[in-house]
């Protein structure tokens, strides 16, 4: 039988959602991160690129603007109202030392208990997909950024900026993981999840010509439907869950 994925923790009230491009947190989580936030938890977002580099027909000068206006409008639909963008190049985002020390500085700012990304793997469910660079990079700096976020000897010059350590981090929740171990029921956000996803409508109408709200919709409700069968029958999106605190 297959493993039935385990509740995702609720004794948490600030999340911070860290991921590399406009619409990685629509592909999935947006409607657990609208379920959180009809219950008063507070999340914010905290990008690493605009995603200029996304739409082959428009140039990456004019993509990032609208790129940023979509995924503010986005966010809005779940009740999201803090993203922040760091500004990296699309499609090169290197993991390393200077990745790890924004990350911990935007944890340390916003001090959240739960932090969320998305695939840090190789591959994307299933096994026969490769995953993303800018995926692979952002997602592992995250997890070790959580660590470095709580060490007040690692990136020292943050505690004089007036950063000082967090340790208060208690999960990281991976969404798109190939391994997911938790889930969260989001029949209540799905609705909002549609919206948000459809914001991201340059993108959308440049990756299919299918009907966009169709397609935001249809692709939504498969992915959480494949989540209800390890998860008692309930459509919901899934997470690999890593225990910090």
């Amino acid at each position: 039988m297959t493993e039935q994925l385990a509740e995702m923790p609720t004794d948490w009230r600030r999340a911070l959602a860290i991921v590399a491009h406009p619409d990685d947190l629509e592909y999935g989580g947006s409607a657990a991160v609208a379920a959180w936030t009809d219950e008063g938890r507070q999340c914010a977002y905290l990008l690493a690129s605009f995603g200029e580099a996304g739409i082959d027909t428009i140039g990456p000068a004019e993509a990032a603007p609208l790129r940023e206006r979509e995924q503010r409008d986005s966010a809005a639909a779940v009740g999201v109202t803090s993203v922040e963008f760091l500004g990296h190049l699309d499609g090169v985002i290197e993991y390393g030392v200077q990745l790890r020390r924004e990350f911990a500085a935007a944890i340390r700012r916003h001090r959240p208990e739960l932090v969320i990304t998305l695939n840090h793997h190789d591959t994307w469910p299933g096994g026969t997909h490769w995953n993303t660079p800018d995926h692979r990079a952002v997602g592992r700096a995250v997890l070790d950024a959580v660590a470095d976020a709580g060490n007040r000897w690692i990136f020292p010059d943050l505690v004089e900026d007036g950063l000082p350590p967090w340790q208060g981090v208690r999960y990281v929740a991976v969404a798109g993981s190939p391994h997911p171990t938790h889930a969260v029921d989001a029949r209540a956000g799905l609705e909002r999840a549609v919206r948000s996803l459809l914001c991201h409508r340059t993108y959308i109408q440049a990756l299919t010509r299918d009907d966009p709200e169709t397609y935001c919709r249809t692709f939504l409700e498969g992915s959480m439907a494949a989540v209800a069968e390890r998860f008692g029958g309930r459509p919901g999106v899934a997470f690999e869950l890593f225990v910090t605190g």
